[in-house]
């Protein structure tokens, strides 16, 4: 049996699979990634995008994190591709218990997913540092220069920045249903961003699935690995 039917018969077997999935899921919709030739990372800016994005940058020069963050991070009108679509279908089908992403676009769930673990946040959610008011991402991207609530208190994303610890409720319901997963596939992720790349280690079982176009630092230790593109995959499941 090849590794596509593999696959097939442990989602048709799974009743508690979780996806953890990366930027590279998605890609196919049009949203840059980070780390690839043409990803945020390789592009030239003033500053480092990591320096740019980190939380004392963003208190010292705000100005400048929000016209970076208008430009490359708030990715808005975008539609969810064939992998969103699936992982929406296998929850309502009981055979997905959760979607844990890296992402901050909200697509899972603007693709029907109910039970996605948002681990570096939302961009669909903005808070007054000062008086807590929530604010929509149309907001904050047509506003001029810095983000204002009417209290005068900055408008900040609800994304976790470099320097910002991961939400503790979010990384607990993360960890149990990672262990408590039938199958885990891991797709669209390099692996190398902690502490949310660690979490695999609480998987426990004998069905990991890696899906990446590059060899990630975990592929010894997964049971079936694919080296092509989450789309590829997924439109023959």
């Amino acid at each position: 049996m090849d590794n596509l039917e593999t696959l097939k018969q442990w989602i048709s077997e799974s009743g508690a699979m979780v996806f953890f999935g990366g930027a590279g899921v998605s890609t196919e919709s049009g949203i840059p990634d980070f780390r690839s030739v043409d990803g945020l990372y390789s592009q030239r800016f003033e500053y480092p995008p990591e320096e740019i994005i980190s939380h004392s940058f963003f208190v010292k020069r705000p100005e400048y994190f929000f016209r970076f963050y208008r430009e490359k991070m708030l990715p808005l009108g975008f539609a969810p591709n064939i992998t969103h679509n699936t992982l929406a279908r296998w929850e309502q089908e009981g055979k997905l218990a959760a979607v844990i992403t890296q992402n901050i676009d909200g697509l899972h769930q603007k693709a029907g997913s109910r039970n996605v673990l948002e681990l570096h946040g939302s961009v669909l959610r903005n808070y007054c540092t000062r008086c807590h008011k929530a604010h929509s991402a149309q907001f904050v991207k047509n506003a001029p220069g810095i983000p204002r609530c009417d209290c005068g208190g900055i408008v900040k994303p609800d994304v976790v920045l470099y320097e910002e610890s991961l939400d503790g409720e979010t990384l607990e319901k993360s960890i149990h249903f990672i262990a408590n997963a039938d199958l885990m596939i891991v797709a669209g992720t390099s692996l190398t961003v902690y502490p949310a790349a660690g979490l695999l280690r609480y998987y426990r079982g004998n069905r990991l699935v890696l899906i990446n176009r590059d060899a990630t630092p975990y592929d010894s230790a997964a049971n079936l690995v694919f080296h092509t593109s989450l789309g590829e995959v997924f439109s023959k499941l």
